[in-house]
Order: C-alpha cells, then structure tokens, then sequence
C-alpha cells in the first residue's frame, strides 16, 4: 500500500511518499520525498512509484525465468527441443486461431499440423488458415530480419492469401468495429501515421526495455492500430512471439480459455489509454506459465 506520511522538523512539515511490504519476516520499504507540499500530480507519482516497485519484483522473476529455461534448453537433446518446439506451434496456433474463430478442435490442429490428417466436415479456411500460421512461424524464428512495416505486410499476406486474398497483405481504407468491444479501432486516416510512429517506437526501444515489456506494449500498440481488416491479433501474437524468441525469452501462448481476461485487458487498456494494464495482465501471465523454472 502507498501512503503519504508526514515529518515535522522545527516546525516544518515534509511529505513523504511511502510504500511497505511483507517479504517473510521483513519488511521491505521504500519512500519518495514530495516537498512541504503535496504535489498536484500526486496520483501520477504514486503510479509511478508502484510501476517501479512491480517492475523490480517482476522482471527479477521473469529474468529467473530465463536463465532457467537457457540452462534447461542446453541440457536438452537437439531432438527433445524440435519436439518441445512443435508442441509449443501446434498449441499456439491452435490457441491464436481459435481466439479468432477457428472451429478446429486441439486434436484436429495437431492432427493437422503434425501427422498431416485434414479434419472432416470443417471449413477449409480454417485447415488453411491453421498451416499457414505454422509455416509462418517456423519461418519467423529462423529469420535474420527485425520487424518492419513490409515485413508484416508480408506476414498477413502470408497468413491469409489462401483465404482473403481480397484483404491479404493489405492495411484497410474503411473503418471497422471489434465485436463485444467497446473500443473503436482508429479510423483508416489515421493508419498509415500511426505504424509510422509504431516502428519508430519500437525502433527506438527494442533494445532499452525489458524483453517481456517490450512484447507487451508492443503487442497491445499494433492491435490497437488495428490496420487489417482482420487478423490483426494473430498478428500482434506474431509480433510478441518474434520479440521474445530474438531476445532468448520463452514464448508465450495465450490459452483460449483465458481469452475473456485478455480481451477485458487490451480493452480496458485502450479505453483508458493506459498502457500498464494491459502490461500488468500480460507479466502476471507469463510468470504464472513459466512458474516452474522459478523453483
């Protein structure tokens, strides 16, 4: 809890901010000094204050993380980490796909995807769909080239040109809704400045924030610009798995079964424009998947 406490010296008044926690037996405290008066962006430096204490926690277990899971993978036969990567594609596209839609079962997409058996009765659309996302993303790890606007361009049309072709590789010129949500996407003028500004950001910080940080907001800047007509999540999935593989972190699959926490986070995120919502939801995530090599 943050808490502003007071401090009279001769007679005068200084304001602290203070936040105090429980770590066992001890308790952990840190404090920001504020003047002799309240300043008026209190809440914002509270804010601040709480990010950093969150950060610091967060990022020294996600940081565990990774060296475990390094360690782990050196230890791994070259035949074990192909299986474990398979794995990891056929649940990822299973998830990232039926998120969006997608009527075939998890058993389906691994039949599918790993012992090439095409499902009965269900659209093709969503087979196609399904092994262009795997080939896609087998092909985005061994890739040498950062992120750019072509090559997302190239990767929707990759995605989607056995299926939408009318929409493939294309960023939209009319405006559209996301259904269930609250959040109206930007309309089509505002496009083409706003991936602009996206990959001067990422430009600019791909290398100054965390890992997982970055493939957060990155995650959540590019859905939010929502350039295509669709696909734009299976898209910014794209995008946060390529940041976490190039800087040696454990991908992450979204499960479809959290898919109504991760919704109402992108949202609330949006409509407020606070990016560490979405953040926050998205560091939680992660260390509750990768819990295992914190031990």
């Amino acid at each position: 809890m943050v808490t502003i406490r007071k401090k009279s010296v001769n007679g005068k008044t200084y304001h602290y901010l203070e936040h105090s926690t429980r770590e066992g037996n001890k308790v952990q405290k840190k404090e920001i000094y504020l003047g002799t008066k309240i300043p008026k962006n209190i809440n914002e430096i509270k804010q601040r204050l709480l990010d950093d204490i969150y950060r610091n926690k967060w990022y020294a277990d996600i940081d565990k993380i990774s060296r475990s899971y390094a360690k782990n993978q050196k230890r791994m036969p070259e035949s074990v980490r192909k299986k474990e990567i398979e794995i990891f594609a056929t649940n990822f596209t299973y998830d990232t796909q039926r998120i969006e839609g997608s009527t075939l079962t998890h058993k389906e997409t691994a039949d599918l995807l790993e012992r090439d058996i095409t499902p009965k009765s269900k659209p093709m659309r969503d087979v196609y769909e399904a092994q262009s996302h795997r080939d896609l993303f087998f092909d985005i790890l061994k890739s040498n080239k950062d992120i750019s606007l072509q090559e997302v361009l190239d990767w929707h049309w990759r995605l989607f040109n056995k299926t939408k072709p009318d929409i493939a590789g294309k960023t939209r010129k009319y405006q559209v809704k996301i259904g269930g949500s609250k959040f109206m996407p930007p309309s089509p003028i505002e496009i083409s400045p706003m991936l602009t500004e996206f990959f001067q950001w990422y430009n600019k910080n791909k290398n100054k924030l965390h890992p997982v940080e970055l493939a957060a907001i990155a995650h959540l800047k590019f859905v939010t610009i929502h350039p295509f007509g669709d696909g734009n999540g299976r898209v910014s999935r794209l995008v946060m798995n390529f940041i976490l593989g190039k800087k040696k972190y454990p991908m992450l699959d979204i499960p479809y079964e959290y898919r109504d926490s991760y919704y109402n986070a992108l949202e609330r995120s949006q409509m407020k424009e606070n990016d560490r919502i979405f953040l926050q939801w998205f560091v939680k995530r992660y260390i509750k998947e990768y819990k295992r090599y914190l031990r």
